[in-house]
């Protein structure tokens, strides 16, 4: 019996950027594109089922678990252009995608951009699609930038003591976590990936927890009926983090959609 190559927490030097990825098992390539504030390891249960298969390929994404942060504020066509960079450097002509959450928004670009790569994708719980606003999320958006205006006129210790609170109060978990990435993160969330969709020529299964709050099943369905071929999975009980919660029937979908 062969044993399959395994590299694990593999670091290079791609375009100036510190990279650290996992590579592992031997067969058509699946590259993982894991989520905000996630890595590599985010994927290992579906990394250990596939590399029975498949050579598997994780990256932590720019910014994220391992690897160097971008060298300026980069959108979500940035992240495309390094996954093309990163596929030709650990030899990839073309895989399969799974994307999850923010890792979603890339594999669109991608396979929108360039269909050579992308044989087929798995979207999992993905962003793209712009949520829908009430009127009381408008006033807590004036409200935040108002008092931002108001708090940065002061002065030192005082403006980023103001500001800090300001956005402990207003800003979301991601938001508040994100740091350094805080303006990479502002500037993806607000890029509506919807024009993309029709442009995306391989086959995706979109696969969505029913209980998902970060990007609702709506999302999904818009997907599926904007993606030529597509088809949409709906896992009952589940969350944003679907592919975890039903791990064995994510698995098992997966590896039949992707023999064809």
């Amino acid at each position: 019996m062969t044993m399959a190559k395994v590299w694990i927490n593999v670091q290079v030097d791609l375009g100036g950027l510190r990279i650290s990825y996992e590579d592992r098992g031997e067969g058509f390539p699946v590259l993982l594109l894991h989520g905000w504030g996630g890595r590599a390891e985010s994927f290992r249960p579906v990394t250990d089922r596939l590399a029975q298969a498949y050579r598997v390929v994780v990256p932590d994404l720019p910014g994220f678990g391992e690897s160097a942060p971008p060298p300026s504020t980069w959108g979500v066509r940035d992240y495309a252009k390094f996954v093309l960079e990163f596929m030709k450097h650990v030899g990839i002509s073309r895989a399969h995608v799974i994307g999850h959450s923010f890792g979603g928004r890339i594999g669109i670009v991608l396979a929108a951009t360039h269909p050579d790569r992308v044989a087929r994708m798995v979207l999992v719980d993905a962003a793209g699609i712009r949520p829908r606003r009430s009127w009381k999320y408008y006033i807590r958006v004036y409200t935040f930038k108002t008092l931002r205006a108001l708090y940065q006129r002061l002065p030192g210790k005082d403006r980023d003591k103001r500001l800090a609170q300001l956005y402990a109060r207003f800003g979301s978990k991601d938001y508040r976590e994100a740091g350094p990435m805080r303006a990479v993160m502002v500037r993806v969330i607000n890029e509506d990936l919807r024009p993309f969709l029709p442009r995306i020529r391989a086959s995706t299964l979109l696969i969505w927890g029913e209980e998902d709050r970060d990007t609702p099943v709506w999302m999904g369905k818009v997907m599926e009926k904007e993606i030529p071929d597509a088809g949409l999975v709906v896992f009952p009980g589940a969350g944003h983090f679907s592919y975890l919660d039903r791990f064995a029937d994510f698995s098992v979908i997966v590896e039949r959609f992707f023999k064809g």
